[in-house]
């Protein structure tokens, strides 16, 4: 994880001031990218705590193609309980939202739901009569598309997952910031490219990290093959200016030799559980606390 923390301080060093969305402010650089071999460990950050439970909790919720905050707490902590947070609560709470939300947790048509449940309209699925006007939606499963093409097609290059649908944008309680991947299969060697238009370095990247990793790992042992490369490119990468003194901690640690995944119980990337994706000899330094900009 050296180049991660190599990034953080790029961008301390070279970031350009700049106002953003949420009105706090960032340390701002574009264009910018990490890379991982995971055959050389799993690449957790060690220089804090990883919230790992967190982590595969949302994984889970957006391989089953949920839109549920709710059901995320569900998976985390086996309670759908209004007291028991998750990283999607503020979001889902948020008053920009509210309106559009349609149930307690309701967070619109987020990352899960475009990759399990893309919608699309023939000429057909269209009524127009005096009084109805309805739409009968048919639905695309990428995820299942993604893990069939790579079994059938292995060295073809359209092995795309995309969160980023623009006629939703405006049904989400957060436009995706990780927003599309490409899956890459030579000599049976498993590598994932994802691109990440917004980027939060100290909170948002970590968990992006070992998420995608964690994905392509799942994804690999569903087709029966090694794992490979994971590369993270971002557009705007940054550092908020309320997190920068605990960016500035946090590289002063010394990173740890990285841990390994366990995901032997895992019988299908579909119905894997939380308990069945272990992070076995994980080191870390202790937790560095920030708010998150909403």
């Amino acid at each position: 994880m050296q180049n991660y923390n190599h990034l953080c301080s790029k961008i301390i060093l070279n970031g350009i001031e700049s106002k953003d969305r949420t009105g706090v402010g960032t340390l701002s650089m574009f264009g910018e990218q990490l890379r991982f071999n995971l055959a050389d460990g799993f690449p957790a950050v060690t220089t804090k705590k990883l919230a790992w439970k967190s982590m595969v909790s949302e994984l889970l919720w957006f391989i089953e193609g949920s839109g549920d905050e709710r059901r995320l707490a569900e998976i985390q902590y086996g309670t759908r309980d209004n007291a028991k947070k998750t990283i999607w609560t503020a979001n889902a709470r948020a008053s920009y939202w509210l309106p559009k939300s349609a149930y307690n947790g309701d967070l619109g048509r987020v990352y899960g739901v475009q990759w399990r449940h893309w919608r699309y309209v023939t000429q057909e699925d269209q009524v127009y009569k005096p009084g109805l006007n309805r739409i009968n939606y048919q639905e695309i499963d990428q995820l299942k598309e993604l893990i069939d093409g790579l079994q059938r097609d292995p060295t073809g290059r359209r092995h795309i997952l995309t969160a980023w649908n623009p006629a939703e944008l405006n049904q989400m309680a957060l436009p995706p910031c990780h927003m599309f991947a490409q899956f890459y299969i030579r000599n049976n060697i498993l590598s994932c490219q994802m691109y990440q238009r917004s980027a939060d370095i100290f909170l948002g990247v970590p968990f992006n990290i070992a998420s995608y990793a964690l994905l392509t790992h799942l994804i690999a042992k569903e087709i029966g093959a090694e794992i490979g490369e994971l590369i993270l490119t971002f557009g705007d990468v940054h550092i908020y200016n309320n997190h920068i003194e605990q960016v500035k901690e946090q590289i002063s640690r010394k990173p740890y030799d990285l841990p390994h995944l366990d995901i032997s119980e895992v019988e299908s990337i579909f119905t894997a559980t939380l308990d069945q994706c272990k992070l076995v000899g994980y080191q870390h330094h202790p937790a560095i606390t920030a708010e998150m900009a909403v």
